[in-house]
């Protein structure tokens, strides 16, 4: 369900994407409105599910994270219950920072951080390799990252 945006919904969403801590009083200044409605647009937003939080934008690097990889896992199975098992042990090691289920050639994708190549190796061998139901994984390394994810486009919002 695509929920209707009018122009200030916009530009609160593109101010709060660009920085969350961002002031209502900044908010209501960029958008035009008084501090009450302002909040009151935000608070919205936020009941709709389009706010689901506000983060902190950490850069990996600086925390020793130095290698990016792109790990493809194909697994031997497909019935809800084992899915759900291979689901909750990828969901707890803490280096996988995206997890997806794709179409394709494999059945989940997961973007890992590791300090170096041996880190990796090593979660590769005693976590990756021993999910259940794992047939096959295939790793694809970053040697650069040109844009991360750190937005979203806002639909109806000049281009």
């Amino acid at each position: 369900m695509q929920i209707e945006l009018d122009e200030t919904d916009r530009q609160l969403l593109r101010a709060l994407q660009g920085n969350a801590r961002l002031t209502t009083s900044d908010l209501a200044q960029l958008t035009g409105l008084s501090q009450s409605p302002c909040w009151r647009r935000i608070r919205r937003l936020e009941e709709l599910g389009l706010i689901e939080g506000y983060h902190a934008r950490l850069q990996r690097r600086k925390l020793g994270y130095g290698v990016v990889a792109f790990v493809s896992i194909s697994i031997d199975f497909q019935n809800e219950q084992r899915s759900a098992e291979f689901v909750q042990a990828v969901l707890a090691i803490p280096e996988v920072v995206m997890f997806h289920g794709v179409t394709g050639a494999a059945d989940f994708l997961l973007m890992v951080v590791a300090p170096d190549l041996d880190a990796y190796s090593a979660l590769l061998q005693r976590r990756l390799h021993r999910l259940p139901g794992v047939r096959q994984v295939q790793t694809s390394f970053s040697l650069e990252e040109f844009r991360g994810f750190e937005s979203l486009p806002i639909p109806g919002a000049p281009a």
